[in-house]
């Protein structure tokens, strides 16, 4: 099977091809991925002060929060909203939306070959915070009996699975800010080869948080500004670090022999996955990209494209000096000089949803492609010498595309590129 010709249920090896069928997300632009597509494509700016918990003592004053979140509005039970943790409340709200966009029967079909592969970069930090400061002022005795299974960042996946009655693969990728894209694309892999029909992937992080902050602030990993339009402006010569932000997204994926079989209407493909490490550093990317490069062809080259078939890269652009800079030589290694492939980077809106993230903005990836367009940067004005690349200050429309990259990297030197493509029956 050629480029061209997609026309088969199969790969020329003689694989599955793997289609989503649903999305989701809980992002800062709100609830839906409506809301995330509006505010992306206007270039709208989701950051505001801090309001989860006091910030006179922190250095940073900003963060994507959830706007107005409220568990109970949100279809949550009071149980739920009470022993689980914001991570798997958010993945819940999520998949929630792209379970029911799939339409998937589960009583109609085999659970165990339908998966779980959800992912959370940290998981639950507030429940920690809570837990360690009741241990130490008021003893071991009155920490929760649920405090482990409330932490664990697998509980996104266990519980989503028992939520939806999943009983394939059930699956918790960890890899960091990388983590959503390296689930989705484990279960591309799974269905890609017949181990599972189809899954539930994503990412889901709740990374606003005082020890988050904290933390990530005293690396010197996030930016200070206290006004949100000048803080998160990934690719800009202004960049300084990235604004914490928090969500998640969630993507149904089928064979598309089973989604076919059962009528269901078909979003987008994805057709390549790469996945590899830097084998450099403990938090900075390799300076020039080399693994990201290999990461990105490799995904091309599952699916039959070369550099020169690219639409455009949705970027992991963080906004932080190293990552940028990295990034863009990687696609200058992937492309050559001069690439004039256009890119984007989606945090400018909604900051870093660390382990959200990269699944978040597979789903802002894949409806661009679907639609013929590109959005813009939000935040980009200057360009920077160290990142030549083409970042959009306005969307591109009516753009046809044979494939794009939604790129992720992680701490640790991971590396994940998706590879996405409109579909053609």
């Amino acid at each position: 099977m050629s480029v061209q010709d997609r026309s088969n249920v199969r790969t020329p090896d003689g694989c599955n091809r793997v289609v989503i069928t649903g999305t989701g997300a809980i992002s800062p632009a709100g609830v839906g991925v409506e809301a995330l597509w509006q505010a992306v494509m206007e270039a709208r700016c989701c950051i505001g002060p801090l309001t989860r918990f006091p910030s006179d003592s922190f250095d940073v004053k900003i963060a994507g929060e959830i706007p107005a979140y409220d568990p109970l509005a949100l279809g949550l039970t009071k149980k739920e909203a009470h022993r689980l943790a914001r991570f798997v409340q958010y993945a819940f709200i999520a998949s929630d939306e792209a379970w029911a966009q799939a339409g998937i029967a589960i009583e109609n079909e085999d659970a165990t070959r339908i998966g779980c592969v959800f992912g959370s970069g940290i998981g639950g930090l507030e429940a920690f915070e809570q837990g360690s400061v009741t241990l130490n002022t008021k003893g071991p005795k009155r920490v929760i009996p649920l405090f482990i299974p409330t932490v664990i960042s697998n509980m996104a996946a266990g519980n989503l699975s028992i939520r939806f009655g999943l009983k394939g693969e059930c699956t918790n990728i960890v890899t960091a800010c990388a983590t959503g894209t390296h689930c989705i694309g484990a279960a591309y892999r799974s269905i890609k080869h017949g181990y599972l029909d189809a899954a539930l992937a994503g990412g889901t992080e709740e990374s606003v948080t005082p020890v988050s902050l904290a933390g990530f602030s005293n690396l010197g990993a996030l930016t200070k500004p206290a006004d949100p339009h000048a803080a998160s402006v990934p690719f800009d010569k202004r960049r300084s670090g990235f604004v914490a932000g928090e969500g998640a997204g969630a993507v149904v994926l089928e064979s598309l022999d089973h989604a076919r079989a059962r009528g269901a209407h078909i979003i987008a493909e994805i057709v390549g996955f790469g996945s590899t490490g830097d084998a450099y550093h403990m938090t900075a990317p390799e300076p020039d990209g080399e693994g990201l490069v290999r990461a990105m062809r490799l995904a091309l080259e599952e699916g039959g494209f070369g550099p020169e078939d690219i639409g455009h890269l949705n970027a992991h652009g963080t906004s932080t000096p190293a990552n940028d800079k990295a990034e863009a030589q990687a696609l200058i290694g992937l492309c050559g000089k001069g690439c004039e492939v256009p890119v984007v980077s989606i945090k400018g809106s909604t900051g870093h949803m660390l382990g959200g993230a990269g699944a978040v903005e597979a789903i802002v990836c894949a409806r661009s492609v679907v639609e013929g367009v590109v959005p813009a940067t939000t935040g980009f004005s200057e360009p920077d010498p160290a990142c030549p690349v083409r970042v959009l200050r306005e969307p591109l429309r009516d753009y046809s595309q044979k494939v794009a990259l939604s790129n992720s990297l992680g701490f640790g030197g991971h590396n994940a590129s998706l590879a996405i493509a409109p579909y053609c029956g």
